[in-house]
């Protein structure tokens, strides 16, 4: 069984610097731990956890850097088939007033940015992705057809999705499966224009937004058992 992937950025930092270290053999007259494939997964619902679960978005800025934020609210639902992953399927909603640039020298920029001139996040308080069709590109990756809907405009858009890993439930966790994805789609086909450079400048934030993803989805936890400290 593969350990649960819980990585901080400071320790992936850390091991980058350290040779990496020779696998351990297993002792004479014992089988190493089997790896966990996709169809040993267990099927069902799967509940995202939020506290593995990052949604960046990135913009170019006058054509000098690609002005990054994030959502912190997020919220999904998985389907999952693992010996048929192509019935599998995926519902999240996002609070567009969670929206979080880290601008310091503005005081409300993301306020701004969850406006009426962008998300109007008053009227539309929810951004939504609901998966129409899945479909195996390779042995760990799919594309992830749905519904996307921005300022209350709904359009298809496709996730490119890979499968990272999944354990079934143990003595300390539930079933847990992580993904990463991403997408793009240009803003102003959901109605929000305001700032996109005039043809020939650069002087804006683009059209073009890209969205990347880093997910975890869990199914519950052994009865009676406490989930480990992270």
């Amino acid at each position: 069984m593969r350990r649960p992937f819980a990585a901080l950025p400071v320790l992936i930092l850390l091991a980058a610097c350290q040779p990496a270290p020779k696998p351990a053999e297993a002792p004479k007259g014992e089988a190493a731990p089997a790896a966990v494939t996709a169809p040993d997964l267990l099927p069902g619902t799967y509940r995202l956890d939020p506290d593995h679960t990052t949604v960046l978005f990135r913009v170019n800025h006058v054509g000098m850097s690609n002005f990054t934020g994030q959502f912190r609210k997020v919220d999904a639902s998985l389907v999952l088939d693992p010996k048929n992953p192509e019935a599998s399927s995926v519902t999240v909603d996002i609070d567009a007033a969670s929206l979080n640039t880290n601008v310091q020298v503005s005081p409300g920029f993301d306020k701004t940015l969850a406006g009426p001139e962008w998300l109007d996040a008053g009227a539309h308080p929810k951004i939504t992705f609901k998966s129409t069709k899945v479909t195996k590109t390779g042995p760990d990756t799919a594309d992830v057809a749905g519904d996307f809907t921005l300022k209350g405009v709904t359009r298809p858009i496709v996730l490119k999705a890979r499968f990272n890993d999944g354990y079934r439930p143990n003595a300390m966790d539930g079933a847990r499966v992580g993904f990463s994805a991403t997408t793009s789609f240009k803003r102003s086909d959901f109605g929000i224009s305001y700032g996109i450079p005039a043809p020939g400048s650069k002087m804006g934030v683009s059209d073009a937004v890209e969205v990347i993803i880093e997910t975890e989805f869990t199914q519950g936890k052994p009865t009676g058992e406490p989930m480990p400290a992270h």
